[in-house]
């Protein structure tokens, strides 16, 4: 499978054969498939949200164990013919047990979201007090949004960041705790750039006898690859997505100990979800072999040197980066010094062919932009290709329409030499 701009006039491999089979029976779809693939090859991926995964992964989605139901779990389904989707399921688990020292592997979760409605159904009951990080300081939908679950069933007590560095404000998380004496303390962030202090958060919940759950949504593949601290010996629950940094398919998984296994197996299944996804899970465990191995653990750590340069150079742009910096793939960045807010230049810098999201600032009421260098590490992006994404972002935002457009043509040059798969 290539992604060069000529591969896809002229595709070939195994993304030929399988494209001329849709093709002939639904050519509708097999354009959108084309369209997407070239799309992904000749604009920058930046969302911190997104990666690529590897071809044997994408051959785990695309295997005949998509045709599998697999109510229940290994040696206990309630479908039968269940042999090889048990052995998929096993061999996950045990990777992600051992890729993470965890004492036990939840699997099944089809999204970070599935994962933290599992952890709240494992440990509270509705009406429970859950102290997280706040919407507006960059807290997920399942931190207590109004229009969530979490925010529905449970009485969400947000804490915050300082607005003058935009860090977690720990004393404030502490206060909260001895006034509100939540159920469970949730840590982790959409938008934070800096580690969370797993032992801080610990202690707090520790204080007032909570559990406490660890949301590693962004950073698990960091944790996975040594360039992030882990939360598995502090956490009671960990949830986290196996996309993003850890280059898996779209999924989640639950991490615990023995003493929560059984609560944590039946909040996913029969609580929350049906039939297990069993090629969404072969590929989970392909992601996991991947990320157990000394190239994983250097791609893990290139991610971050990349994070930084990029959000140095951002800075040196004109940009304001939250935080001053990053210590993860993730950068919070504010525009507002060259004149516009996130919404309006993610909107230019798409017409840039430059791909990326916006996110909640720790000042204010305004949006900023969030970058992540996941998918152009993955690429085989170094330093100074993260000095001229930034030269091109700073151009695209400052410059007029003609510029812009010719911003688009300079990322596409750019792009084409670091195609992310390759025939």
């Amino acid at each position: 499978m290539s992604v060069t701009a000529s591969a896809y006039t002229s595709p070939s491999g195994a993304f030929a054969d399988a494209l001329g089979a849709l093709r002939r029976q639904d050519p509708e779809i097999a354009d959108v498939l084309l369209g997407e693939a070239r799309r992904q090859a000749d604009s920058l991926q930046l969302s911190a949200a997104e990666n690529f995964t590897s071809a044997a992964v994408l051959a785990a989605l695309a295997s005949p164990l998509a045709n599998k139901y697999a109510e229940g779990y290994p040696g206990a389904r309630h479908h039968g013919g269940c042999e090889m989707a048990d052995a998929a399921e096993r061999v996950a688990v045990s990777r992600a047990s051992a890729l993470f020292g965890a004492a036990h592997a939840n699997v099944q979760p089809h999204s970070g979201s599935s994962a933290v409605l599992a952890a709240y159904a494992a440990l509270l009951r509705p009406g429970d007090t859950v102290l997280a990080l706040g919407l507006p300081h960059g807290g997920h939908l399942t931190h207590g949004a109004p229009v969530n679950f979490s925010g529905r069933w449970f009485d969400f007590v947000g804490y915050g960041v300082d607005p003058a560095t935009g860090l977690i404000d720990h004393d404030q998380v502490r206060t909260l705790a001895r006034t509100h004496h939540p159920k469970a303390v949730v840590c982790g962030s959409i938008a934070y750039p800096r580690h969370i202090d797993h032992a801080a958060f610990r202690e707090i919940a520790d204080e007032v006898g909570a559990y406490l759950i660890a949301d590693e949504a962004h950073p698990m593949g960091l944790v996975a690859g040594g360039a992030a601290p882990s939360p598995v010996p502090y956490a009671d629950i960990v949830c986290a997505t196996t996309h993003k940094v850890l280059r898996g398919p779209r999924g989640g998984m639950v991490l615990c100990g023995d003493e929560l296994a059984g609560r944590v197996d039946r909040a996913v299944f029969p609580f929350s979800q049906g039939g297990a996804q069993m090629h969404v899970i072969a590929g989970k465990a392909v992601a996991f072999g991947e990320a157990a191995t000394p190239a994983f653990a250097s791609y893990a750590r290139r991610v971050v040197a990349n994070a930084r340069v990029l959000a140095g150079a951002l800075a040196a742009e004109g940009l304001d980066i939250t935080t001053g910096g990053t210590d993860t793939h993730l950068i919070g960045a504010d525009p507002a010094p060259l004149g516009m807010d996130g919404r309006a230049a993610r909107a230019r810098l798409a017409a840039a062919g430059m791909v990326l999201d916006t996110c909640v600032l720790p000042r204010g009421a305004r949006r900023g932009l969030r970058l992540g260098t996941a998918a152009v590490t993955t690429q085989g992006m170094r330093e100074d290709e993260m000095r001229a994404i930034a030269s091109l972002l700073g151009a695209a935002l400052t410059g007029d329409e003609r510029r812009v457009r010719a911003v688009r043509g300079e990322v596409r040059d750019l792009a084409g030499v670091f195609p992310p798969y390759t025939s």
